[in-house]
């Protein structure tokens, strides 16, 4: 007997799996309001020097706004003011149409900026005036807040292998609120930034535990279903989150609304289950024998469980040791488990470094910023849907490939795209975040599939990390466009058709055993989904 065979007996896709979905919609909703969220709270408002130091009486007092910027503030080459630069003195001779044969003295500010409001009542750059010396400071916010997620992959996926799914979502759900809500009272930037980054390391655990948690739960027929079921609420979080930005545009009030789903999923947390399987394979089956009776009564498969013991449990999984354990050393002890590793870390940076490369990038399609989440948001909900499909039909392997491959030829064809030509632009970029969306839906539940339940933790916790790394350079890449506008896409592309072709050597998972041990993983696996021979046999 299999652990898929007692699953089919206590109903592998019943209530008790969807009741276990839901209540991880609540704190899963938190994952791109979070990771997305440097869109709107580092946005950069229009911004120019604050003038009141050049007022020398009424002759400067009597002029109208619109004149007090013409004499103060020198104009660029397109007619704006500039952003980082005013003259020493009013340059009256500007309004007045006279003439002036010297060069008028230009300083940087000096007593600090005016903000445009209309957009946003405050952010991070007119909090603390991220601008002009400082803008590198307020991109590099985003990059610090993904290098904590790439840290919590790493510890989270650790955790759950050695003390199980449901506590680490426990600590994952505390961390990410206590230092979210840091995050919005921080009462300087240096505070912010470290309270970001340990929001980053708490809110990983919550990504790549909950995927595993709920997969481990569901037979082989419902693992596709499942898999982009989960995916579904990233994509209408996505586009609510422009809503809220609308509405909460304070940077502040923000970030404290996006954190605060998760003191409900503390209330709910008591509700999870533990997996049955990471319980069994480490040795603990009276814990597990609770939670299958608890599986079985709500889907209302009782008479099952009245003549399975705990003992037989033990002999579902077969481990060598159960008192083993696992670390991400074990990711490279084993030539397949070594070529796996190599394969879904070239996989995950790509998948990541194109998604995010796309999503970071909200002013790139020449329209109002919430609009253009909104969009991206939106083409992500048929992305799921012809996943479903395709990852049926054509297996899990060749969806990869497909989708990454299509992503970075979306990137690569905006390269010769005119920026004038705003819904060409439009109409490229949003297939493309389609793509990358296709991609990533398809690397967590392929990645699920992958690992054996001994390291399944510790394989996302590594690829999520690998991830992260790509997610930390992209907005680094977008500076690039300085040195080549092209340059930043380019990369991108590049990245995508590597990690596409990477994926093609993976092995196929499409209708087979979740593997439970590392040595299942070092023999190959056949095609398994239960049969009726099977199941009376058992």
């Amino acid at each position: 007997m299999k652990f898929e065979n007692v699953l089919a007996e206590v109903n592998g896709f019943g209530r008790f799996q969807i009741r276990t979905i839901l209540l991880l919609v609540i704190p899963r909703m938190t994952l791109p309001f979070h990771f997305l969220l440097n869109n709107f709270i580092a946005a950069v408002p229009s911004h120019h020097c604050d003038i009141s130091p050049l007022d020398d009486g009424d002759l400067f007092r009597n002029l109208s706004e619109l004149e007090k910027l013409v004499v103060s503030i020198p104009a660029q080459q397109d007619g704006s003011s500039h952003s980082c630069q005013m003259f020493a003195e009013p340059q009256y001779h500007l309004v007045w149409n006279g003439t002036n044969s010297t060069d008028p003295l230009k300083i940087p500010c000096t007593n600090g900026w005016w903000y445009d409001n209309t957009t946003f009542k405050s952010t991070l750059a007119s909090q603390w005036d991220l601008v002009c010396d400082k803008k590198s400071m307020n991109r590099a916010t985003a990059t610090i807040f993904f290098m904590g997620v790439m840290l919590g992959a790493a510890i989270f996926g650790y955790l759950s292998d050695r003390f199980g799914r449901k506590r680490t979502l426990l600590v994952s759900y505390i961390a990410t609120t206590l230092f979210g809500f840091a995050s919005a009272f921080s009462y300087n930037f240096p505070m912010f930034v470290a309270m970001r980054f340990l929001t980053g390391v708490g809110i990983s655990g919550i990504s790549i535990v909950s995927i595993v948690l709920c997969v481990e739960w569901v037979d082989i027929k419902h693992r596709t279903y499942v898999g982009v079921l989960m995916s579904l609420d990233w994509s209408f979080s996505t586009i609510v989150l422009p809503a809220l930005a609308y509405f909460v545009n304070d940077w502040r009030s923000l970030t404290a609304t996006v954190t605060a789903p998760l003191l409900a999923a503390m209330i709910t947390w008591r509700w999870l289950p533990e997996s049955a399987r990471w319980l069994i394979s480490t040795g603990k089956v009276d814990r597990a024998h609770f939670y299958l009776h608890q599986c079985a009564t709500v889907n209302h498969r009782e008479d099952f469980m009245a003549d399975l013991k705990p003992e037989v449990l033990s002999k579902v999984i077969l481990v060598e040791n159960e008192n083993r354990k696992y670390s991400y050393v074990d990711l490279v002890k084993t030539p397949r488990m070594r070529r796996l590793a190599l394969l879904t870390g070239i996989v995950w940076f790509g998948v990541a470094c194109t998604y995010y490369g796309i999503s970071l990038n909200v002013t790139g399609f020449g329209v109002n910023i919430y609009l253009t989440q909104f969009i991206y948001g939106v083409t992500e909900v048929p992305a799921k849907a012809f996943i479903v499909f395709f990852l049926n039909k054509i297996g899990r392997r060749l969806t990869q490939v497909g989708t990454l491959l299509l992503t970075g030829l979306c990137i690569f064809c905006n390269i010769f795209i005119p920026q004038d030509q705003v819904a060409a632009r439009t109409t490229v970029g949003a297939l493309g975040k389609m793509f990358a969306e296709a991609a990533f839906t398809t690397v967590f539940l392929y990645t699920t599939e992958l690992y054996p339940t001994v390291m399944r933790q510790n394989g996302l916790g590594y690829s999520s990390f690998m991830a992260r790394i790509g997610v930390s350079v992209s907005p680094l890449m977008m500076i690039l466009e300085e040195t080549w506008i092209h340059l930043p896409n380019t990369i991108f592309s590049a990245v995508a058709f590597i990690a596409g072709l990477s994926a093609s050597f993976l092995p196929e998972t499409r209708n087979i055993r979740l593997p439970e041990t590392i040595e299942d993983v070092e023999q190959k696996r056949r095609r398994s989904i239960p049969t009726s021979d099977e199941k009376s046999a058992s």
